[in-house]
């Protein structure tokens, strides 16, 4: 599984400080660690940095490029594309991703181009105007009928188009979680070369934090399933790396394991997983279960899910 580091992210106190104050060790730091925990990519998300965009942006890719050179990919996550073009400057071709843009007119006028000219990756989103769609094929729909074409448009290669069908929280939007997973197996099924992402925290959004790692490994397992191509996660959650290597190594030489490979091919086959396959008295396969259900969709996600 290709690995984008998500920890550089401004949602972070500690990042959004060490960004104002242009604190360079704390984002070598950060970077090395990710890279040395087997990132394949960095994510790079500014926020918006409307005022201050073309310089903040150029400055971290500097700093990071300091901390692990110029070989590691680079994804520039903002809204702002003068700071996306500031940054693009400083990366060398085949080395950027931009993220991202959506279906809406503006963004899906204005990105790709950029994508071409520097010749980055470019994540597109499955969202438009009116919003996110809930069902899987809707989302499909936005990828192929305005996402494709217009990369082609534009000269964009289709493998340097990556479609992000947007991963959302299990809590609030529960529904929208297993149709991310439907939309990731439709679009590898679609013939067409390209790759597919997803944000893989976004799914514990909210969530309390002493359960969202079991969410998010459970459900990487899921979209592995279908096929996903990348995935920006926490390279530094060593049991959510345990997981991707458990179903990449075909691993199931524990009880856990065999669950774990039992979720990977039900889900691959459009199958669920069911109470025959979980021994009922171990707390750690119960806890997948529960996990899979609200993912599923088949049970209301609530704060106490485990306990119930």
């Amino acid at each position: 599984m290709y690995i984008i580091g998500e920890n550089i992210h401004i949602i972070s106190p500690k990042v959004k400080e060490a960004l104002a104050n242009r604190d360079g060790a704390f984002f070598v730091e950060l970077a090395r660690k990710q890279v040395q925990n087997g990132a394949k990519a960095l994510d790079l998300n500014v926020g918006p940095q409307k005022k201050a965009g073309t310089e903040v942006v150029p400055w971290l890719i500097d700093v990071v490029h300091e901390a692990v050179g110029m070989d590691v990919t680079l994804s520039l996550d903002t809204t702002n594309l003068e700071a996306i073009k500031a940054g693009l400057k400083k990366i060398p071709r085949g080395k950027a991703i931009i993220n991202s843009t959506s279906a809406e007119a503006e963004r899906l006028e204005a990105v790709p181009p950029v994508a071409v000219e520097y010749g980055a990756k470019l994540i597109g989103l499955t969202m438009a105007k009116e919003g996110i769609p809930v069902s899987a094929e809707a989302r499909v729909s936005l990828a192929l009928e305005k996402l494709v074409p217009r990369c082609e448009e534009v000269g964009l290669p289709l493998e340097h188009l990556i479609i992000d069908p947007l991963v959302l929280t299990v809590k609030g939007c529960q529904e929208y979680v297993p149709q991310c997973v439907e939309a990731v197996r439709i679009l590898k099924q679609s013939g067409l070369p390209i790759l597919t992402n997803a944000g893989l925290s976004n799914v514990s959004n909210q969530v309390p934090a002493e359960l969202r790692p079991l969410i998010n490994r459970t459900y990487m397992v899921m979209l592995m399933a279908v096929g996903l191509d990348m995935a920006i996660a926490d390279p530094l959650d060593q049991k959510l790396k345990e997981f991707i290597r458990i179903v990449e190594d075909r691993d199931e030489s524990t009880p856990v394991g065999k669950l774990v490979l039992t979720l990977h091919d039900r889900t691959a086959e459009g199958e669920e997983v069911t109470p025959d396959d979980v021994d009922m008295k171990d707390p750690e396969q119960v806890a997948i279960w529960k996990t899979i259900q609200i993912l599923m969709n088949k049970v209301i996600y609530a704060d106490a899910y485990l306990s119930v």
